[in-house]
């Protein structure tokens, strides 16, 4: 496709999250000279030619602060447009370095918890992403039809409990659901997490909810983001996942990613698939079907937020 001069060019830039293992997460703010200065970001720069997005992310968190990058994923890919260019951010989580981060260009670090950001000002591109770091690695989806509501409850009252619930029950008339949902997301919030509602169902407006989970049927429907908090959707295919992502939805959930009882005969995505569909996505996406919290590190190296679990996430 040939541009003109009335379409502005898009730099590559990677973006690097250094992640430790309770969530937390690195901000860094701009070095004086450059535009945005003292704004906080996360580190990272722009690819230069002939490197791949992990070849320059590792120069630019050993340019940036002296650290040796180890391991990374992708996680997802945002376009912003600034005053003075236009940027395609690719994030990876970092999940492994080498040293101890320096700042080597004058600027200051912090380690921000799990879906805070303390620092202030934040660079306009991040809101999206500081919300993504909100998301826990594991999305509890309730089965009260096959385990019984009496051990999803208890499992909620555990120390351990889920901190995303989804509440997907077709089986349960309106009435009953609105009832269960009610107790689940009494227990979740007492502990702070948050309860979305799978499916856009009007009779059950007012619950006491964070969110509506979208099956792919009323994705295709949808034409403007639900007005809730949290919003996500599944999705089977790279278009579902791109209309979902046109939206401004907050996540995905994206499978089966293995073969799964409630999909018998159906071929499941492997992982191989799986990251062909999330390769350009601009949300969170967890894989889904026939998982369990093994499988966590193996999603993730894949591109995967993290994994969502029916059965395995109750036991």
């Amino acid at each position: 496709m040939s541009l003109d001069a009335n379409t502005p060019r898009i730099i590559e830039v990677v973006a690097g999250v250094l992640m430790r293992p309770d969530g937390s997460y690195m901000l860094g703010s701009r070095p004086e000279g450059k535009p945005y200065a003292g704004y906080w970001e996360f580190p990272g720069g722009k690819v230069e030619a002939g490197e791949s997005f992990e070849q320059a992310l590792a120069r630019e968190l050993d340019e940036e602060m002296g650290i040796r990058m180890s391991r990374a994923s992708f996680w997802l890919t945002r376009v912003h447009h600034y005053e003075h260019a236009s940027v395609r951010l690719h994030f990876f989580r970092v999940w492994d370095w080498q040293g101890e981060p320096r700042p080597l260009e004058g600027q200051r670090f912090a380690w921000m918890a799990p879906g805070t950001a303390s620092v202030e000002p934040m660079l306009p591109a991040n809101g999206p992403i500081l919300k993504a770091l909100a998301l826990p690695f594991v999305y509890a989806v309730t089965c009260a039809h096959l385990l019984g509501e009496a051990a999803i409850l208890r499992r909620l009252s555990e120390p351990d409990a889920p901190q995303l619930v989804l509440v997907r029950e077709p089986g349960l008339a309106p009435a009953e659901l609105a009832r269960f949902t009610a107790a689940v997301a009494e227990r979740v919030h007492d502990y702070g997490g948050r309860v979305l509602l799978h499916g856009d169902t009007p009779e059950l407006e007012g619950l006491p909810v964070d969110g509506v989970h979208l099956p792919a049927r009323q994705l295709a429907a949808c034409t403007v983001r639900p007005d809730v908090p949290w919003v996500g959707a599944s999705v089977h295919n790279a278009g579902e996942l791109a209309r979902a992502g046109e939206l401004g939805f907050d996540y995905a959930l994206l499978g089966h990613v293995q073969p799964t009882d409630s999909h018998p005969g159906q071929s499941p995505l492997g992982w191989e698939g799986f990251e062909a569909i999330r390769a350009a996505t601009t949300l969170p996406v967890y894989a889904l079907g026939g998982l369990n919290m093994r499988d966590l590190d193996l999603a993730q190296r894949h591109g995967a937020h993290g994994v969502a679990l029916m059965r395995g996430a109750w036991a």
